[in-house]
């Protein structure tokens, strides 16, 4: 459901069903195309509140899983596909709805209470979350960036995802205590993921897909930072609008992210002047977003 396809596969060959659908969204695929109504069940399916561990996928390992783990991997799994129905648009679907409303209650619980502002406990010589730490994973904020009406009901809500987004990142890793035992949860968002020039530097591709996330959420402009470095990726447009590396980046930027995926790179090719549409397109996007006027060249 969530598995990319290696550096060293042959075109597509491994990739889950929800990285699948999203890359097809992002390429114009209109949901009610066959591939993406044959995937539409089984997305639905994966909202459902049971830990049926039938539908845990490849999360389900190899090994035997305590309820705990069943449950864990089955919230991974319904937030991945609440994310991927809401950019098909499916925001007035009933079973979207009620899902999204159940993840951001638990969201919005966490987010008010003490735990949230100390969540990192010691644990032997390490600092790791606690057990019952539930921050947004980055599969809820993708979700959310998608349901612009359910936003509008929620405000309280966003406010508090909003202040939780823009705090700093805590220096620990994103590792929580589990059964007594540390388990890496990369997929957390424990704070801003793009504070600094070096970040963008680091990952363009998903530093523009933040800003997108962020313009779609009406977070950014909001947020003084985010929005220059929005200025920054415009100065790096040349006289014809098309946006090119600065001095000291890489001739192609690369990204690492498996959230970038996806959105990155969309082009077939990557020669010639072909290597910068996706990054020109993706900096209109989050222009429009931003509500800042698109002039056409």
């Amino acid at each position: 459901m969530l598995a990319l396809p290696s550096a060293k596969a042959h075109r597509f060959e491994g990739i889950g069903t929800i990285p699948a659908v999203r890359r097809l969204m992002e390429l114009g695929w209109n949901k009610d195309t066959p591939p993406l109504m044959h995937a539409r069940r089984a997305l639905f399916r994966l909202l459902a509140e049971d830990d049926d561990p039938t539908y845990l996928y490849e999360l389900a390992g190899k090994h035997r899983l305590d309820e705990d783990e069943v449950k864990r991997g089955r919230l991974a799994l319904r937030e991945a596909a609440a994310s991927a129905l809401a950019q098909a648009g499916y925001e007035g679907d009933p079973r979207l709805r009620g899902a999204a409303r159940r993840i951001v209650t638990r969201m919005a619980d966490y987010l008010r209470s003490p735990l949230a502002q100390k969540p990192f406990i010691r644990q032997g010589n390490q600092h790791m979350l606690a057990a019952e730490a539930t921050p947004p994973s980055f599969h809820v904020v993708m979700m959310l960036a998608h349901m612009p009406l359910f936003r509008a009901e929620h405000h309280r809500e966003m406010d508090a995802l909003y202040t939780h987004l823009t705090q700093p990142l805590p220096r620990q890793e994103a590792i929580q205590l589990v059964h007594g035992k540390p388990v890496p949860v990369p997929n957390l968002v424990l704070g801003d993921l793009l504070p600094h020039r070096n970040a963008v530097d680091a990952d363009v591709a998903f530093a523009l897909y933040w800003l997108e996330l962020m313009g779609r959420l009406g977070f950014l402009r909001r947020n003084e930072n985010w929005s220059k470095l929005l200025e920054r990726f415009l100065e790096d447009r040349d006289r014809d609008g098309v946006w090119h590396p600065h001095k000291g980046m890489d001739v192609v930027p690369r990204s690492a992210s498996p959230h970038a995926w996806p959105i990155y790179p969309l082009e077939p090719v990557l020669e010639g002047e072909a290597r910068w549409t996706d990054f020109t397109f993706r900096l209109g996007l989050i222009a429009r977003l931003a509500g800042r006027p698109i002039e056409i060249v």
